[in-house]
């Protein structure tokens, strides 16, 4: 939910938005998330995200998932 969110502020890119994900990346990784990743969910209302459950972990039982962005 919380990169969902932060894809939908790309989105937008306007001075506001960009100043928001600068202060919660490091710059590098916001100049990534609104000028290649954003473009590609132009179209898309939500949904950005797919989350694929797996087996617990052998060695401690902890529950794992795979956590991926749609095409």
């Amino acid at each position: 939910v919380f990169i969902e969110n932060q894809i939908t502020k790309a989105k937008t890119g306007n001075l506001h938005n960009r100043r928001l994900l600068a202060g919660l990346f490091p710059k590098t990784l916001a100049k990534k998330l609104i000028i290649d990743i954003a473009p590609r969910y132009k179209e898309r209302k939500g949904g950005y995200t797919r989350i694929i459950k797996l087996g617990p972990r052998k060695s401690d039982g902890a529950k794992m998932a795979i956590i991926e962005l749609v095409k």
